[in-house]
């Protein structure tokens, strides 16, 4: 008997319906084909063992599985449920094997039939909805995520005979309630720019880079507060969207890091990997092509720690992604991608001692090391950081001082006026939402130049000698200064305060101390 089940299979960050077929006949052997990779070709093991380990037998003839198309990849052990079902319907220990056509069921399942975890559920919700199932059967703890799909039915369970005794009697089933997501209750945060002392530039620099959704780099001595700074900055940025929510859950999703609880990402996401870290655990890859570090930081920030210690060959990769908001990974069998729109947030010592212009402690470090240390971040890779800053030592007094310190809250509300101020002004323009993703051409449509601000940036281009991209991110730095002003127009204060940003554009910056 043939019975045809649905499932689905992650192809980058979308989900393909896979058609699962079961055929139980005369003869002798099981046997899956269509591409299955090892946890596929092993779920016949654990489905045997759970099948039996419930009361149910087993077919002793020959019994294909198919996954169709048989042509694409099919990965994971999330097939485990499709496949236990069709056995069981083709060997009519199911009675009511219609309703497997008009579910997407997928589940990973344990050897005495529980039901396990898996990922890319939000990815397989949205296939079912466009695909116009009736609903989804998966796992309890997935449902949350699957309930973000508005107008789906989600039917979620523990165990496999609790599948079984669904598809017998499908009525006697309530689906999934969605969760009610809290918006009434402000986010809170470990760290509030509050608690840090002094660092006034910095904070400024931070305030520009989270309403303009600018890239920055701090370079400073150990301990004056950079690390600190940017894990602060999380506290500043404005609430994401609900295309935003759902775009950055969905990259979670894929690798099953979302909250069972509520099933989406709350936050702006903070991503701070080790400089160990490889090319591909960067962008993304693998045999299977997965999310990397930079997709994670999707809509959030990508904070890398002392960039000099990060292989030069591994950070260079992250120039296409600032520029384009995407990577691409190609394979011989398919090419995938993952959206990569991030806030790079770095920062580095002035020389391997770390105490290079330190105003209390010598360097220790010859002028060729110190040159040589700087030189470790390609000219590229900085020209694409629209803030660059020199962080300073915080002094004893600055320390003691017991003043009322501007908070989080203060600063995100004037982040949350300037952003939208910008969505406003790009409402008719698709894939714009921020001032750096602005184009050259439109430019000269949002962000004019008036004389004296036009004389202004000539001078500083001639003797910094910046380049034609240097040119555009200082406009686009003093267009998001003029929102934070509530500025229509760039104004001369504007373009003279971007072009401080942009210290480690200055020739000779490591001798010019």
């Amino acid at each position: 008997m043939l019975v045809k089940t649905k499932g689905a299979s992650l192809f980058g960050m979308d989900a393909i319906g896979i058609q699962v077929e079961v055929n139980v006949s005369m003869g002798q052997g099981y046997c899956i084909v269509g591409l299955p990779d090892t946890a596929v070709k092993e779920s016949l093991h654990r489905t045997e063992i759970a099948i039996k380990a419930n009361g149910f037998q087993m077919p002793r003839t020959k019994l294909v599985i198919n996954l169709a198309p048989a042509d694409i990849k099919k990965t994971g052990p999330a097939f485990d449920l499709p496949i236990a079902i069709g056995i069981l319907a083709a060997s009519d220990q199911i009675i009511n094997s219609a309703v497997l056509t008009d579910y997407l069921m997928m589940g990973e399942l344990s050897l005495n039939g529980a039901l396990q975890p898996i990922k890319g559920v939000l990815a397989m919700a949205i296939y079912a909805k466009e695909a116009g199932l009736a609903g989804l059967i998966i796992p309890s703890i997935n449902a949350a995520e699957a309930s973000l799909i508005e107008g789906l039915k989600v039917y979620a369970f523990d165990h496999l005979t609790e599948v079984t005794n669904f598809c017998n009697h499908p009525a006697s089933f309530t689906p999934f309630q969605q969760i009610e997501i809290d918006n009434e209750t402000p986010i809170t945060y470990p760290v509030d720019f509050a608690f840090i002392k002094g660092q006034l530039q910095a904070k400024r620099a931070i305030e520009i880079a989270a309403a303009g959704g600018h890239n920055l780099i701090m370079v400073g001595p150990p301990g004056a507060g950079k690390t600190l700074l940017a894990k602060t900055s999380i506290s500043i940025l404005p609430e994401m969207s609900h295309a935003e929510t759902l775009e950055t859950s969905k990259v979670y999703s894929l690798v099953g890091k979302l909250s069972s609880s509520t099933g989406l990402m709350q936050t702006r996401p903070f991503r701070n990997p080790h400089h160990s870290l490889s090319a591909i655990a960067l962008v993304g890859g693998g045999s299977i092509p997965q999310p990397g570090e930079i997709s994670m930081a999707h809509n959030g920030v990508l904070f890398l720690d002392e960039l000099p210690e990060f292989s030069r060959a591994t950070i260079e990769i992250l120039r296409q992604p600032m520029e384009a908001g995407f990577v691409s990974i190609s394979r011989s069998r398919q090419t995938v991608e993952f959206p990569s729109r991030f806030m790079l947030f770095a920062s580095m010592n002035p020389c391997p001692c770390g105490y290079f212009n330190h105003p209390q402690k010598a360097c220790t470090c010859s002028p060729s090391i110190v040159g040589k240390y700087l030189h470790k971040i390609s000219g590229p890779l900085l020209d694409r950081i629209d803030l660059q800053i020199e962080v300073v030592p915080v002094t004893y007094e600055e320390l003691t001082n017991n003043s009322i310190i501007e908070s989080s809250l203060t600063i995100r509300n004037r982040v949350q006026k300037a952003r939208t101020i910008q969505l406003n002004r790009y409402a008719k323009r698709s894939g714009i939402n921020t001032n750096a993703q602005m184009q050259s051409y439109e430019l000269k449509e949002w962000a004019q130049l008036d004389n004296a601000s036009a004389t202004l940036l000539k001078m500083a281009m001639e003797q910094f000698h910046l380049s034609a991209r240097a040119y555009d991110r200082i406009i686009k730095v003093a267009r998001t200064i003029a929102d934070l002003d509530g500025s229509k127009d760039i104004q001369n204060q504007h373009i003279s305060e971007s072009i401080q940003y942009r210290t480690l554009d200055r020739a000779g910056w490591g001798q010019a101390y």
